[in-house]
């Protein structure tokens, strides 16, 4: 098993890389107006700067800087990848299943 090391940093900049399960998918493009919808409403919920972002078909580049007291970047992308997720679901889109019965996007 991996073992991650994470610099909790209260203000940090962060640089991640997030991909989807099926990389020939193009969700991230063909959505990315529901993409931007989650990043907003989480940013809303619980703030953070957008430095730069990269959007790809199957995955996206972003750096994003936490408030100065706040270390919580794993909160955040919960968050994002909940209501990207939901969004495409409720919206019609078809997004499989994992065994567990997890949408695998």
């Amino acid at each position: 098993m991996v073992r991650y090391r994470r610099n909790l940093i209260p203000g940090g900049a962060y640089f991640f890389t997030a991909t989807l399960d099926d990389r020939r998918s193009s969700a991230l493009i063909d959505h990315v107006g529901q993409l931007r919808a989650a990043f907003r409403t989480a940013r809303t919920e619980k703030p953070f700067t957008i430095d730069t972002i990269v959007i790809l078909p199957d995955h996206l580049h972003v750096i994003m800087t936490l408030p100065e007291n706040d270390s919580d970047f794993s909160g955040r992308w919960r968050r994002i990848k909940s209501l990207f997720t939901h969004r495409l679901v409720t919206s019609g889109v078809p997004v499989a299943r994992n065994h567990r019965g997890e949408f695998g996007l």
